[in-house]
This record gives structure tokens, sequence and C-alpha cells, in this order.
């Protein structure tokens, strides 16, 4: 009988223990002979990094990118390592990563990007998508070709966006349009566009305590429209377009409904450096401009010089059928984010 053999005990081998310490990041094991040393430990480091950010109770998304940029400056010297195109793969979504977690900081706290200066956005990139689309269908749909008209058109717009019914004052009206107020009012109601339960001169005289509601059918539940609203959406737009339209220096330059709807068109279709047009030199079209202010399209240089002198383009000309220019930095807030 062969007798039954001894468990055997394991023991390590004599030498130097491992040092190195094991690593992990983005699913991947960082390998122990992963050279220079310092890149290894890098990659260490930033995996640990990565799950203790998991952990976090609160996100902090300046560090998030940080830790973004890191992986994608470690990744791409780990790809010239060890040849590897996935990693530089890697490396790219990583830097794409850090550009969209910074954008989302800045929609947070209205930090500028360019030159590094705080720039308190008013509008999200998605609003500044709903704003243009209220604009265009404003353009389309004003029942009134005046200027007078299209920007009252604009602003009881975004009042009834929502739910087809909204609220006026006598304050509102008299800001938007002073003394001609209540003849704009009549030719809208006239033309079926809008709906009051009194006349123009008791909406002009109504008080914030006791507004006028208003409806405009056609934005009324189950009418086809371009662009949908909710209240938060719709409120912030609204807020917006009073702030561009009431803005204290085209007050102080007494201009009027034509340049101001301008100054709304062109910040409605500013990019986040306040450059017009979706692209360097696009500029934006005389004739579609011209459209939603009221305007022949040869007139649209004459109101944005206009707009020069009070502060709200720093600079405009036009060429080509287009209109180029740049929104100052203090209306730069304002910017659709094209």
């Amino acid at each position: 009988m062969t007798p039954l053999s001894r468990p055997r005990v394991y023991s390590p081998r004599p030498g130097p223990l491992r040092t190195k310490p094991w690593g992990r990041i983005a699913q991947r094991e960082v390998p122990y002979g992963l050279g220079p040393e310092t890149l290894r430990t890098e990659l260490v480091e930033l995996g640990d990094a990565f799950r203790a950010y998991q952990r976090s109770a609160e996100p902090d998304l300046v560090v998030l990118a940080e830790l973004h940029d890191r992986k994608a400056r470690a990744f791409r010297l780990w790809a010239d390592a060890s040849d590897d195109d996935s990693l530089r793969h890697d490396a790219a979504r990583a830097e794409e990563a850090a550009r969209t977690t910074r954008e989302m900081q800045a929609n947070r706290t209205g930090q500028f990007l360019g030159d590094g200066s705080v720039v308190k956005r008013m509008l999200t990139r998605g609003q500044g998508v709903l704003a243009r689309a209220v604009v265009e269908h404003v353009a389309a749909h004003a029942p009134c070709p005046e200027p007078e008209a299209r920007l009252v058109t604009l602003m009881l717009t975004l009042r009834a966006a929502q739910a087809g019914t909204g609220n006026v004052t006598g304050q509102d009206l008299t800001g938007w349009l002073q003394d001609d107020a209540v003849r704009v009012l009549r030719q809208l109601v006239d033309a079926g566009w809008l709906h009051l339960p009194c006349t123009p001169d008791e909406a002009l005289a109504s008080r914030p305590e006791n507004a006028t509601p208003l409806t405009v059918p056609e934005l009324l539940p189950g009418r086809p429209r371009a662009f949908r609203l909710g209240k938060v959406n719709r409120s912030r737009l609204s807020g917006w377009a009073q702030k561009v339209v009431g803005d204290r220096k085209l007050r102080k330059k007494k201009l009027g409904p034509a340049t101001r709807l301008l100054a709304l068109y062109t910040a409605a279709h500013a990019r986040p450096d306040g450059h017009l047009g979706p692209q360097d030199g696009a500029g934006l079209p005389l004739d579609r401009a011209a459209l939603f202010c009221g305007l022949p399209p040869e007139r649209i240089a004459q109101h944005a010089e206009l707009l020069v002198t009070a502060d709200w383009l720093a600079e405009a000309a036009t060429a080509d059928g287009r209109l180029h220019g740049r929104l100052t930095d203090r209306v730069l807030s304002l910017g659709g984010r094209l």
C-alpha cells in the first residue's frame, strides 16, 4: 500500500519582494513591466483617483475634467510605449470627455473658456436652440410685417409659448413700444392672432397685480408648431428676450423696434465667443435677419451700425449678402451659443 503523501506547504521562493503596486484604469490592467516607471505610477494613481471620485458624495466637474486631461496624456504615452492604437482611441475619448465636462461646468457656473474670464450665461446651449426656433417661428408667422408688430408678436409668443395663454401688463407694453402699443395690439387682435378679454386701451392700463390674460390661438395645445417649451424654458427665454429688448444702452439711445429686434437676432445667432454665424466668417444671411426685423435687407447695415454705437456689437459689416460682426463683452452673456 502506498502511504498517503503529506500535504505540501507552500513556501515562496527566496528573492526580492515585488514592490510595484497593482493597478487598473478604464478596465485595463497596468502592466508590471511598463516603462518608464513614472508613466506606470501615473496610470496606477490615476485609476485610484477615478475610483475615489466615483465614491465621492458631491461631484466636482473641475476635478473630473482634470482627471480626464491626465488620462488623455497618460494614455497617449502608453500608446507610444506599446504601439497600441486602441490606447490612442481611448486617449482621444478622454480629451473629448474633458471638453464635455468643462462645458457642463460652464453651463453651471457661467465660466467662459476662452480667456479665463467669467461670464454668467443666461441661456444653455439647448435653450439657445429653442430661442432660434422661436425666432424662426415669429419670422415666418408674424401676422403683421412692420417691426412694431413683430416685436410684440415675439414677446407675446414667449409669454404664451407653453400653453397658448399668458399675461401682459401695461408696463410691459409701454416698455416695448412706448406710445404705439394700443395701435399694435389692435392690429394683432383684428388679424385674429391675439385674443384679449378687454380692449387694447384697458390692457394698456393693467397693472402687475391685475395683469391682462391673453390667448394666442395658434399656440394652443394640439396646434402644430415648430417648438415646444416647458415651464422652465419658457420663463428663461421670456426673461432673456425681455433683457435684450430692454437693454439699458438700447433704451438710452432710444433705438426703435427694428434695431432691438436685430439686437435679439444677433444675440440668438452668436457663437460662445460672440461672433455671428455658425462658423468663422459665416455671418448671418441679410434676408433672414431682415424678415425677422421687418426691414428691407439693404437697411440691416444701418441698424447694425446703431448697435455698434450702443455697445451691443463690437464690429459690424455686410458683404455678399451677409451680416458679419461680434457681440461686445458687455452683452456676451446674452449670446445664444450657436
